[in-house]
């Protein structure tokens, strides 16, 4: 398994946001933050993320603009009686700077057991060929 690579990308810190976004940090500019795993599989590039409890048609927006992958969701409550409750309401979001090699007219999403996955189809990476040069003298 190789890492998604991140490179080519117009900002100076294209980073930066997913940095601040990662739970560690906990930098939201808004809602509650959205756990996210990647990798790279049969040439595709996965992004999982969890969203136990919401239905996929109504809740869920994912939008790709210029290499950025943009997953926003709502969590709403289900009953008005007073409970006891520990879960996370409201919305959630996630930006994720795709790889250079991501095909962004070749995306798939799912929503199996509360779990989103959006797959991208990823460009085979051509190796320039060396040739030689000849020295004039």
């Amino acid at each position: 398994m190789s890492l998604p690579e991140r490179r080519d990308v117009r900002l100076p810190f294209p980073e930066l946001m997913e940095w601040l976004e990662q739970p560690m940090f906990g930098f939201r500019p808004f809602g509650q933050i959205l756990r996210v795993e990647d990798h790279i599989a049969d040439g595709r590039y996965v992004l999982r993320a969890e969203l136990p409890g919401i239905d996929p048609d109504k809740d869920v927006e994912i939008i790709i603009d210029d290499r950025v992958l943009h997953i926003r969701a709502e969590k709403t409550r289900r009953t008005a009686e007073p409970h006891r409750s520990e879960f996370a309401y409201g919305a959630l979001a996630r930006t994720v700077t795709l790889p250079a090699a991501a095909k962004t007219d070749d995306v798939k999403a799912t929503y199996v057991n509360g779990v989103l996955e959006v797959s991208i189809g990823l460009a085979e990476e051509k190796k320039a060929e060396g040739r030689r040069i000849t020295v004039e003298h």
